[in-house]
């Protein structure tokens, strides 16, 4: 099917956190217009939409009124049922979250039929911009209107927009937690290891951006090095004794370095 991607949607944007500043941005540079900005807290609100000069802002959850058809909750995952059920919308909004663990069912008891979910697979830093361009942008809706109209939002800001249902969705941000999330505080311990040391974390950067390389290259599991893969169990122990005054991270060494070997025992 093809969608165009030059037709300009007004579009209110529910929340304030780092997904909410990076979309707003993102969509707005793309010719959208950003109409409205909700957030609990008035302030909050009033502050983000600073930035955008025909935005109306306020913490009302009555927002029939709102000149938008599209409206996007990017707020916190625990927040989206009740949010959802207090909000008031214009007849045949669009309403959609952009969590990647919550289900679209989550939005079920909106004051509308049409509901997504309209889920980047990225890291956001307030602040820090990234090219949405490449972004997987996974879009799930209820209705046709709902799934074509979050389509299309999604081809305008991206080249890489997939259809992924709830349940597809939850294998996959559990997925992207342990490539993202526990990989990141596997370069802070790292980094305290080095501190600890006398030594800089920049040294390491060379060695990261190689593995990251060779995994895209030829996949992870093709490209596993070091002592436990090789099943060099002296090794494995001195560096264990290492951590003999950190408990915490001698079990986290010793519980990977364990998963490794059983995975490439053959």
């Amino acid at each position: 099917m093809y969608y165009l991607r030059n037709m300009a949607q007004r579009i209110a944007i529910i929340g304030t956190g780092n997904v909410a500043w990076h979309l707003a941005r993102t969509l707005e540079n793309a010719g959208h217009l950003i109409v409205h900005i909700y957030s609990r807290d008035a302030a909050k609100a009033k502050n983000f939409g600073l930035d955008f000069f025909n935005a109306s802002t306020g913490d009302s959850t009555d927002l029939r009124s709102v000149d938008a058809s599209i409206f996007i909750m990017a707020i916190s995952d625990d927040a989206i049922q009740q949010v959802a059920q207090s909000l008031q919308l214009p007849e045949n909004a669009v309403l959609c979250h952009t969590s990647g663990t919550r289900p679209l069912l989550d939005l079920g008891y909106a004051s509308t039929e049409h509901i997504g979910v309209f889920y980047p697979l990225q890291t956001f830093s307030k602040g820090k911009r990234v090219d949405f361009s490449e972004i997987p942008i996974c879009v799930e809706g209820d209705t046709q209107f709902a799934h074509e109209s979050l389509t299309e939002l999604a081809y305008s800001i991206s080249n890489n927009v997939q259809e992924v249902n709830s349940a597809q969705r939850k294998v996959l941000h559990l997925a992207a937690v342990f490539a993202c999330n526990f990989t990141n505080h596997m370069f802070t311990i790292s980094k305290e290891i080095l501190e600890n040391g006398n030594l800089n974390f920049d040294i390491l950067k060379p060695l990261i951006a190689e593995t990251l390389n060779k995994s895209f290259e030829v996949g992870p599991e093709n490209s596993q090095t070091g002592p436990a893969v090789r099943g060099d169990l002296e090794t494995l122990d001195r560096q264990h004794e290492l951590l003999t005054n950190q408990p915490e991270l001698a079990e986290i060494y010793r519980q990977i370095s364990q998963h490794i070997i059983d995975t490439y025992e053959e």
